[in-house]
């Protein structure tokens, strides 16, 4: 039977990518946590760590049309094998890295490779060639909650690791964790070249379908809008342990805010995949992103104390993957979804080369000025910025002649 027409939800394939998910975010996202033991065992300073974050984000952004693109041709699975074997190397240079050259190669390249392979663009994708155009919404949100609960379990688990077995021996175990994702990628084989696509999208080439994206003026604006969730979103999971020991609030703070950011995301994002489902997609994350400079603004301005970093993590918790499934979901109605890994990677890129910019500023601007509040000022501006690009997003598929079935 066809995926477009099943009336629930593929629950093995939803599960194992969520899985994936999670083991795939999860590491990446509790970096911040290695930053203060690592330097101060190797001298290095916080330009050197933030280079190989930014670096990281770049080469997932730069890595995710193609492996998007692979997937979409040869299948998911074979590009999660990719994934755990870029990840694993990666994790165990950066655990013995002895120069900075080291870092930046592992912890920066080879691990946003790894990411690059394993992430949105290669899940959902998956997911939405599995279901229904009414279930992709809510499919996008449980994808992207799975990520969120990697943030949230992640956070403890890495900071736990690295207080019983030091930072170097705690990469090393979570690059051994990686390489379950071949496992759980097996239900996820095989699932190219099908999906809810129209005949006339089905016999698009690549080249087509970029022209034809590039040429579509809604698609531009998703694309520049995502580039400012990336850069908040980095930003303050590469330095905002650091930025708590900086204002003197107690460490394990970090610890509870990274996990509440991830816990809460996890209900912000399937609450993004209800609410895109119903109502209008670029509206809801024109809100978001106000919603976001509200946030920082508020955090700024008042009082700081562990009551302070408590609430600001649950609120953008809530606010942190939610961009996500609407996002998803724009492309895929605008495109449908023979080629949505590859042009969903290309919405990604911007996206990363956002993150690359939120974390390598926090870092250089940190070293020169001793402060991240041009970051952090800067980040609520782009917020609006954001909004402002999405409101007049047209939520409908691209205009597209008739093309006449091919032979069988």
């Amino acid at each position: 039977m066809a995926p477009a027409a099943r009336p629930h939800l593929p629950y093995l394939i939803i599960l194992a990518g969520s899985l994936i998910a999670v083991l795939t975010f999860g590491p990446r996202s509790a970096m911040g946590f290695f930053q203060l033991p690592m330097l101060s065992d190797t001298g290095w300073d916080r330009t050197t760590f933030g280079l190989a974050m930014a670096l990281q984000n770049l080469a997932w952004g730069l890595s995710q049309p193609f492996f998007g693109a692979a997937a979409d041709k040869y299948g998911t699975g074979r590009v999660l094998v990719l994934s755990a074997l870029f990840y694993a190397a990666g994790l165990l240079m950066m655990s013995h890295a002895a120069s900075p050259l080291w870092l930046h190669v592992g912890g920066g390249v080879l691990v946003g490779l790894g990411v690059g392979a394993g992430s949105f663009g290669t899940i959902l994708s998956a997911f939405a060639r599995n279901v229904t155009p009414q279930q992709r919404s809510m499919a996008f949100g449980i994808g992207t909650a799975a990520g969120s609960a990697g943030m949230f379990l992640f956070a403890p688990l890495s900071q736990a690791l690295i207080t019983n077995y030091g930072w170097s021996d705690s990469l090393v175990i979570m690059g051994a964790l990686m390489l379950l994702v071949p496992l759980l990628a097996y239900p996820l084989r095989g699932n190219s070249s099908s999906g809810t696509q129209s005949q006339a999208q089905f016999q698009q080439s690549a080249g087509e379908a970029l022209r034809e994206a590039f040429g579509h003026k809604s698609y531009l604006l998703l694309t520049s809008g995502f580039f400012v969730c990336g850069f908040q979103v980095a930003f303050i999971t590469a330095h905002f342990p650091a930025y708590l020991g900086d204002i003197g609030i107690d460490a394990k703070y970090a610890v509870i805010a990274m996990a509440l950011i991830g816990f809460f995301n996890i209900a912000g994002s399937l609450a993004a995949g209800v609410i895109g489902q119903r109502y209008s997609k670029p509206y809801f994350l024109a809100y978001i992103y106000i919603g976001r400079s509200i946030a920082v603004t508020a955090f700024l301005l008042l009082p700081q104390s562990p009551t302070s970093v408590i609430i600001f993590a649950i609120v953008m918790g809530l606010l942190w993957l939610s961009t996500v499934p609407p996002t998803n979901g724009l492309v895929a109605i605008m495109f449908g979804t023979r080629h949505l890994g590859m042009l969903g990677g290309i919405v990604f890129l911007s996206h990363q080369v956002g993150s690359f910019l939120g974390v390598w500023m926090g870092g250089a601007l940190y070293d020169r000025f001793g402060s991240y509040d041009i970051v952090w000022w800067l980040g609520v501006i782009m917020g609006l910025f954001a909004a402002v690009v999405h409101w007049p997003i047209r939520e409908k598929p691209v205009d597209r002649p008739e093309v006449a079935a091919q032979p069988a």
